[in-house]
């Protein structure tokens, strides 16, 4: 479809007469051969011409019986109905009102009409496909044509589309009411959680200019545990070892790391390790956490209703959670003025805490938590914010997702104390990255630096003597 408009090679674009004639100059010939051929490919489904002529008349037809199947089913009557009875009622019908207007469909066509309109019903319609592919792990929709989905850690584009803005409003505002909030021109984008538990947002117009754009984060049904993660390459069995003798031995840990790199997925393993005879309590703006213990509470934010009203911040439930005897508390994210309390549960009796931040790297994630403090508004001296920090995190765990789309857990550091007014922090495993593949996978692999744990002692206490070998470096065979 870009023909028209594509550009030339340097082969086909046809040479000018007076530079055909004039030689090339070595130096810019020199520049481009540094540089690496970049693949562009264009970012649409290219389905063949057929195909795409079937998909858009079934559209058109399945547009015209949700009209009309919206008309003839007894809506009050769809919670009681089993699947497979409206599947039949609804595939009864569509094929009644089929043959009134004369349209005959093959086999394939009117199953996937009746499953589509079974999805536009009682489902989100285009997206309950990809809600139950379980190789998607995000889906992105811009707009009513383009509809991007995360497999394997990489973005592709998908060949589901919906008919039009019209369509894709409706989904939306088919989730967002469910849960009891709106969106519209006064209130343009919303931020909810589907009955699977996925993370769900989205902006409409005329906020977004192109046609409403929906994100989805899919709530996993199996979590990941640590021999998973093992498994996967995410780290090693030796890092394992170590991260074991820290949540056991209570010590308060973060895991920090950008948007998508598993902070969740890390969280949720390392509280395998906590002990089945204490009490934790969980504090998350959407429930994602799927914690294995006997006795844990959960507590979920929630934002202010239409009228600005009703509001209960992570802040208001952290205050809370320390009235309710927690043994550890771990927060989904910490974020804002939760901070200060998150801080102090940490520092006053509350050992084992857990939170997660956005962050690059350890040092990093302690200037965030720093900038976190200092727009609370507290006045404090930087020292004693510091101060407050270095006593209060033990551990920040820093996960990674790398280029190649694989997650990694690239660093694990120990926060030591104070040196003068800067927080003394040691790097006890790190991921070495060594190269790239011709298919830019990432080469690299997992080390000790060399230097033995601060808390040794605190784990050989509490019964987790482990072994020195654990902190040598890796010897790379060359």
């Amino acid at each position: 479809m870009f023909s028209k408009y594509k550009k030339q090679s340097a082969a086909q674009r046809p040479a000018p007469a007076a530079a055909a004639a004039a030689p090339a100059p070595a130096a810019p010939q020199a520049a481009a051969s540094l540089r690496k051929p970049m693949a562009r490919k264009p970012a649409e489904a290219a389905p063949a011409d057929k195909d795409r002529k079937r998909k858009e008349r079934l559209g058109e037809i399945k547009v015209q019986l949700h009209g009309e199947l919206l008309e003839h089913l007894n809506l009050a009557a769809l919670d009681k109905a089993s699947e497979s009875e409206l599947r039949a009622e609804i595939s009864s019908i569509s094929a009644e009102i089929l043959e009134e207007k004369g349209v005959v469909l093959n086999r394939e066509d009117r199953q996937t009409l009746n499953k589509e309109l079974y999805d536009e019903v009682t489902g989100l319609g285009p997206l309950e496909t990809l809600l139950q592919d379980d190789t998607v792990s995000d889906i992105l929709v811009n707009g009513p044509q383009q509809i991007f989905v995360e497999r394997s850690g990489k973005l592709q584009i998908s060949d589901v589309t919906f008919k039009d803005e019209k369509h894709l409003l409706r989904i939306i505002d088919k989730i967002v009411s469910a849960v009891g909030r709106r969106v519209d021109e006064s209130n343009p984008y919303v931020d909810a959680r589907l009955a699977d538990g996925s993370r769900f947002n989205a902006m409409v117009p005329p906020i977004a200019v192109d046609g409403s754009l929906v994100s989805i984060r899919k709530f996993k049904k199996d979590k990941l545990g640590i021999d998973d993660l093992v498994n996967f390459g995410a780290f090693t069995e030796e890092m394992a070892a170590y991260l074991q003798a820290a949540v056991s031995t209570r010590l308060n840990v973060i895991v920090s790391g950008g948007t998508g790199s598993g902070k969740t997925t890390t969280l949720n393993a390392l509280s395998s390790f906590i002990d089945n005879a204490e009490r934790i309590l969980t504090i998350e703006d959407t429930a994602e956490l799927q914690l294995q213990q006997t006795h844990v509470g959960r507590m979920e934010s929630r934002p202010p209703n239409v009228e600005g009203k009703g509001e209960v911040s992570p802040r208001d439930c952290l205050k809370n959670a320390l009235r309710m005897r927690p043994d550890r508390i771990i927060v989904g994210e910490t974020r804002g003025e939760e901070v200060i309390d998150m801080l102090q549960a940490m520092n006053t009796g509350h050992d084992g805490s857990m939170t997660t931040i956005h962050a690059n790297s350890a040092r990093d994630g302690v200037s965030r938590l720093e900038n976190m403090i200092a727009m609370t508004g507290i006045e404090m001296p930087l020292k004693a914010v510091r101060s407050q920090i270095s006593s209060a995190v033990n551990l920040i765990v820093q996960a990674s997702r790398l280029q190649d789309g694989s997650r990694r857990m690239t660093s694990i550091t120990e926060i030591t104390g104070m040196e003068g007014d800067v927080i003394s922090m040691q790097e006890i495993f790190r991921y070495q990255r060594v190269g790239l593949t011709p298919d830019n996978k990432i080469i690299g692999h997992f080390t000790a630096t060399g230097v033995r744990s601060h808390f040794s002692e605190r784990f050989r206490m509490w019964g987790y003597d482990l072994p020195a070998s654990i902190y040598e470096p890796a010897r790379m065979e060359g």
